[in-house]
């Protein structure tokens, strides 16, 4: 698959169907990946929109996402959500793409803090179901060699975002550090303002084993 040419660019599928005589080769792999961008962005189109409808639900984001239309649909938040789809487009052409690289470094280090939060999630979940003197048998599914999973699954991610650009951090880049590991602050910003909004108000118990309110 070797190309001729210097340009990196030049896809190998392209290339196999120019190697096998098939006409508008470039033409046909464009209208493939076109296609499976659009429906990627559709279905998280969808998931975002109904994602940020259900919060709106639970009062963990404004009302005014909780809103539908005659049918059915959450218009705030599909317009919030595409929005935000627009920004993310945008940035590509600001700067010389260098605000996308900035918003993917932030959506990159989410992606790794939110499975950092499902470690922790997971260890303490399966303690507080020993604690509350439950039968690990009932679970229809049981982590085999718990603890160690979480506990690796953790250790490894922190690692992973410790290393996000180690390079910089030895070189003493400030604006390459920013740029990748910006989503730290950001995530920090987000929970103390949760924290803020909602450490006033009353606690529901919730038995997680029932999921009946008490």
């Amino acid at each position: 698959l070797s190309s001729e040419a210097s340009d990196i660019t030049t896809s190998p599928f392209t290339l196999v169907f120019e190697r096998a005589g098939v006409a508008f080769a470039a033409a046909l792999m464009n209208a493939v990946i076109l296609s499976a961008i659009l429906s990627a962005g559709n279905s998280g189109l969808y998931a975002s929109a109904r994602m940020l409808y259900s919060m709106a639900l639970d009062g963990k984001a404004p009302k005014i996402f909780a809103r539908l239309n005659k049918r059915g649909v959450p218009m705030p938040a599909m317009l919030l959500t595409a929005s935000v789809g627009l920004f993310g487009f945008l940035t590509a052409i600001i700067g010389q793409g260098s605000a996308y690289t900035w918003l993917l470094n932030v959506s990159g280090l989410s992606g790794f803090i939110a499975w950092v939060g499902i470690a922790v999630c997971h260890y303490k979940f399966r303690k507080a179901y020993i604690a509350s003197g439950q039968d690990l048998a009932n679970l229809p599914y049981k982590a085999p060699l718990f603890p160690l999973g979480p506990i690796l699954a953790f250790v490894i991610l922190i690692v992973v975002i410790a290393g996000q650009n180690y390079q910089a951090i030895v070189d003493g880049n400030l604006l390459q550090m920013a740029s990748s590991y910006i989503g730290l602050p950001i995530f920090l910003l987000l929970w103390l303002g949760h924290w803020l909004a909602t450490r006033k108000q009353p606690a529901v118990a919730i038995d997680p084993w029932t999921a009946k309110l008490n």
